[in-house]
């Protein structure tokens, strides 16, 4: 396995070296009867020759483009095809070496990656020559399909379906577009029939193909007399498509048939003035309702694309949906997704804002180079423009940002040829395509930005992470993150996060008994974010214990727990801030309606910021996004000795509802006292306060306590008892300083109901942060993590494989905060 231990480091020599993929094939049609022969790669990643029977037919350079080679005089009916690689490290030292006018930093990723330079001249995966979170594996393969195209007279290449709704008409239209190749010397006539048969929609349209490659744009009006049922985020609705047949009958009786699916929704980019609060908003309106983006930021999930199958992808995504969340943000340095990756977010409503694959760096924009570009980036945009989750596409990742805080220190005389080669490249290529080939969605030149306001500024702002304008990315590891007033209060937070390590369950797989220490090697190895071990124990230094054991397996296990914990609490304490500031300027700030934290998937089994292991597995993070991502959430924050509480609402109704706040001592699973808050209004789609009180008062009413001997839970519940909320927390000093936390007897006793587990938990003291986990088995509790104020507790386990109740026994490790010594 190459990410056994130290194998990426083992087998590096791979990379540096030359592959030649070939093969004997033979024909499997008479080639005389087509006009055109065509071999069609669908991915090369990423510098190669192509020959077939010795012929050389072209080059690649270039993972993200789709490549067609005319074969039609060099086809035999026995064939010999070789695709030869080169190095992509060569290559990408070698095109650095060549570009003589200005360098185009970063050359290098800092060591602690253990990665390889000048990925910026390449276009390939930029996260395979390494990354903060993942190794270096510069692959060389066919990573996508291949296959041979025979025709005559014209041959389909791409094919969409964009959807529009006209206001002032109320009527919604599809744009459908065919691009072809048409091989005849003279124009091809015929007619296409649309048909949408649940919508009652027929039209037929005669077209002219004329010879080359030429496209035909579509109007087809919905019929009025049919209900359209609109495509809706997850929580939001449903996600409706329909059928729809185009059949093209051409002259010459050639006749085809394209069966697609349509969905019809709209998006919009708000960004004005919002008064008291200086710059403009920064939100996302669906089909007419703005929606809070809830959720992650998805990066590659594995370092060979072809072991992610379309179950590998099914499972992150379910996971995404299952945590509340309605978006995921493609990221820039890794690779657009495939197909089955979309079609999985049009079906269960995860929204995407898709980066295009630029990242942290700047970029070369000779001729060729955007050449390459603008291929590789028509094709996406046409490959993927019709799938309603794409909501949005972004020039790039960070690289705005580089140039205005100086990442690369460049001197302040010679900036202006970078700030034109970004201008160039994201504005006069990109964007220019884009708006072309997709005009039903917006288009961001970077992310973090000032949207509206760095376009005035000639795309690059001052500040790209000024909090009036546009989206941020934020990242403190040496604050209180338990402090919510070192968050910004920003319009959109689009990255944001804190690391963890995975469960010794996913760490034992790749590594030996020697490497099972914080400190050993392969702990050390895995750790590609500079200091990123000790940051984590310094944050849970602040609110925990760290751990004592004398047994060093044991020592270790705990401390994943508590980076696990630790990570939890932080990213739920952060995004807790980001949703309760969606309906309030304070102070010229907020507003906010966007959370998506970084990162969602991991690439392999390493520490990094993500809520989910490779291979699946939820950490502790994915199952406290559950609950802080609910649709209905009571969150509570304190200012100036004040306990807040606000009703934070996705639900498109309001609703009175009743808020329950206990108040626990540590030392016993009785309540100290309970206030029922009866006929609390609870907006739709906004965050309200609904209840504040003075520590000091709270503590005086519930007798005997103090903020060191207590807890404070609270939710919200609807008067039948239909709607409810989760039970949410706040501690009110850190739990290292706890009075009265005792050591718990924790024991389950596991049944199984139909395809699912019941795990019934029974607890002799309050224990908080218990987590189940079952090792190998896969599949996810309903529950994890959580503060257990009760005797007994009903947790679900959904497993994801075939298991028993005797495996289930025999794995479960059962671990509150008090069994870390």
């Amino acid at each position: 396995d190459p990410y056994y231990r130290f194998n990426d480091v083992m087998y590096r020599w791979i990379s540096l070296d030359n592959w030649t993929y070939s093969r004997t094939f033979k024909t499997p049609f008479d080639v005389r009867k087509w006009q055109k022969v065509n071999l069609v790669f669908e991915g090369v990643d990423t510098v190669a020759q192509i020959l077939l029977n010795n012929v050389t037919l072209g080059r690649t350079d270039n993972m993200f483009n789709r490549y067609s080679f005319d074969i039609t005089s060099v086809i035999q009916e026995v064939n010999f095809v070789e695709v030869r690689f080169s190095s992509a490290i060569s290559y990408a030292a070698e095109q650095s070496r060549c570009h003589k006018t200005h360098s185009i930093p970063p050359a290098c990723p800092p060591p602690v990656q253990k990665g390889e330079c000048h990925v910026n001249f390449i276009r390939k995966e930029q996260c395979s020559f390494s990354w903060d979170w993942g190794p270096s594996f510069p692959t060389q393969g066919i990573w996508k399909d291949v296959r041979i195209e025979a025709y005559n007279l014209y041959q389909l290449i791409y094919f969409s379906s964009t959807p529009f709704f006209e206001k002032s008409a109320q009527q919604w239209y599809l744009e459908v577009e065919s691009i072809f190749d048409v091989v005849s010397t003279k124009p091809v006539a015929g007619l296409v029939t649309v048909n949408i048969a649940k919508l009652q929609t027929q039209q037929t349209f005669s077209v002219k193909l004329q010879p080359g490659e030429g496209s035909i744009v579509l109007l087809v009006n919905i019929n009025k007399s049919s209900a359209v049922e609109t495509w809706w985020p997850n929580g939001h609705g449903k996600q409706t498509g329909y059928n729809m047949t185009t059949t093209f009958v051409m002259e010459a009786g050639c006749q085809m048939e394209r069966l697609s699916k349509v969905y019809f929704r709209t998006v919009e980019l708000v960004q004005e003035p919002i008064p008291g609060s200086p710059g403009l908003s920064f939100y996302f309106r669906i089909n007419g309702r703005p929606i809070f983006i809830k959720g992650s930021n998805w990066i590659p999930a594995d370092s060979f694309q072809d072991r992610v199958t379309y179950d590998t992808l099914r499972l992150l995504l379910k996971s995404a949906a299952d945590a509340n969340m309605n978006a995921l943000r493609v990221w820039g340095g890794g690779v657009y997704e495939q197909d089955e990756f979309y079609d999985i977010c049009d079906e269960i409503g995860i929204m995407v804002w898709q980066d295009f694959m630029f990242a942290c760096a700047l970029y070369p924009t000779d001729q060729n180079y955007l050449k390459s570009v603008r291929a590789e980036v028509s094709h996406q945009v046409r490959r993927l423009k019709s799938h309603p989750s794409i909501i949005l596409w972004s020039g790039n990742n960070e690289n705005e940002a580089a140039i205005a805080s100086n990442w690369f220190s460049i001197p302040h005389a010679d900036i202006g040829v970078y700030i034109q080669d970004y201008v160039t490249l994201y504005v006069k290529n990109i964007r220019e395509i884009v708006l072309s080939e997709d005009k039903s969605r917006p288009f961001l030149a970077s992310s973090p930005t000032n949207g509206l306001e760095s376009v005035k500024e000639g795309w690059l702002s001052r500040d790209p992470y000024d909090t009036h304008y546009g989206d941020t990315h934020f990242y403190d590891y040496d604050s209180d993150c338990w402090n919510w007033t070192m968050y910004p209060k920003t319009r959109f937070a689009s990255e944001y996060g804190f690391q963890s390590w995975p469960s010794f369950s996913t760490i034992e797989k790749v590594s030996s008994p020697e490497d099972w220490s914080y400190t050993s090697n392969f702990s050390l190895h895995r750790q590609h974010h500079e200091g990123g071990n000790i940051e984590m124990l310094q944050e849970i230094g602040r609110h925990f214990k760290l751990p004592q054991s004398p047994d060093a397996v044991q020592q270790f296990k705990d401390m994943i727990y508590l980076t696990q914990v630790m990570q939890a609490q932080c990213i739920k304490t952060e995004t807790e801030f980001y949703r309760f500031s969606q309906s309030e300027i304070i102070k010229g700030e907020g507003h906010t309606m966007g959370a998506l934290y970084w990162q969602l998937n991991d690439i392999w089994q390493a520490p990094s910021w993500a809520s989910l292991e490779y291979g699946g597995k939820w950490k502790l993070l994915h199952y406290f996004a559950q609950n802080f991502f609910a649709p209905l959430l009571p969150v509570a924050y304190e200012d100036k000795g004040m306990l807040h509480i606000y009703g934070v609402s996705d639900l498109h109704e309001d609703h009175k509802l009743t808020l329950r706040v206990i108040v626990h001592a540590w030392s016993s699973l009785e309540p100290v006292c309970t206030l029922a808050k009866e006929g609390v209004t609870v907006k739709a789609q906004s965050a309200v306060p609904v209840y504040k009180e003075s520590i000091s008062d709270l503590l005086e009413r519930c007798r005997n306590c103090t903020r060191r001997s207590c807890v404070i839970t609270f939710c919200l519940m609807g008067e039948d008892g239909g709607l409810r909320s989760p039970t949410n927390h706040y501690f009110l000093s850190s739990l290292k300083d706890a009075v009265g936390l005792e050591k718990t007897h924790l024991s389950a006793s596991v049944f199984q109901q139909d395809d699912i587990y019941i795990f019934v938990l029974q607890t002799t003291a309050i224990a908080p942060f218990v987590s189940l986990d079952v090792g190998h088995i896969k599949g996810r509790f309903s529950d994890n993590g959580f503060l257990m104020t009760e005797k007994k507790k009903m947790v679900v386990f959904h497993p994801w494989e075939p298991t028993s109740v005797e495996e289930l026994e025999s794995s479960l490790i059962l671990t509150s905060l008090l069994d870390v010594v």
